[in-house]
């Protein structure tokens, strides 16, 4: 009898190591409740049971070169989730563009982003921009104008306030160059914006 038992414990205990993630390239800590694995270019993200709560795939963003002083998308080492929001991009005709899923692995916020920052007590800042159709010019070609803005957003999508228009963003894959994000989120009532090179400080009234 103490065999049989013995066998069954084997048994389950194997089944449930089976299950569990194995030949990782990277495993990062936890963040709210997950934690990224990484195979190869692609990662996932496990719960806190060691089971996969969002399948591999290769959208996440991720810097090799991450530093901390960074107050941009370049700041994120491997994915991970802050206000219930995880960093994803898209290449559109050479151009990085950055939105946020959820838990569930659903996008939330829709690839507008040209930079962004890490979401922060429910806030993040970040570069937006408008594609506005002007028409064709002499070659039948489509015409474009684009608009940027700094903004402040919430973890719904958003915008609280407008931060400042951004200009000279060249948008061809050839002259891009991703812009860089003049604002911080200092904590959950202060922001700091950069004018004319000089910070001014604001209170997050909303």
């Amino acid at each position: 009898m103490k065999k049989i038992t013995t066998l069954i414990a084997a048994f389950i205990y194997m089944g449930l190591s089976a299950q569990l993630p194995d030949n990782l390239d990277y495993v990062s800590p936890f963040h709210e409740g997950f934690a990224a694995i990484q195979k190869e270019n692609k990662w996932a993200f496990m719960d806190d049971t060691g089971n996969i709560a969002i399948d591999y795939r290769d959208d996440f963003y991720w810097n090799t070169d991450a530093k901390a002083s960074y107050n941009d998308i370049r700041v994120i080492t491997y994915p991970q989730f802050s206000s219930g929001r995880c960093v994803v991009q898209k290449i559109v005709d050479g151009i990085p563009m950055f939105g946020f899923i959820d838990t569930t692995g659903q996008l939330v916020i829709e690839y507008q982003f040209l930079n962004v920052a890490p979401f922060q007590n429910g806030l993040t800042t970040g570069i937006i921009f408008e594609k506005v159709f002007r028409g064709k010019n002499e070659f039948n070609l489509d015409i474009y104008e684009f608009k940027f803005h700094e903004v402040l957003m919430d973890a719904d999508g958003n915008i609280i306030e407008f931060l400042n228009r951004r200009d000279n963003i060249q948008m061809t894959k050839r002259r891009y160059r991703t812009p860089e994000i003049r604002s911080k989120i200092l904590n959950g009532n202060l922001i700091a914006v950069e004018k004319d090179n000089l910070w001014e400080i604001k209170k997050l009234d909303f």
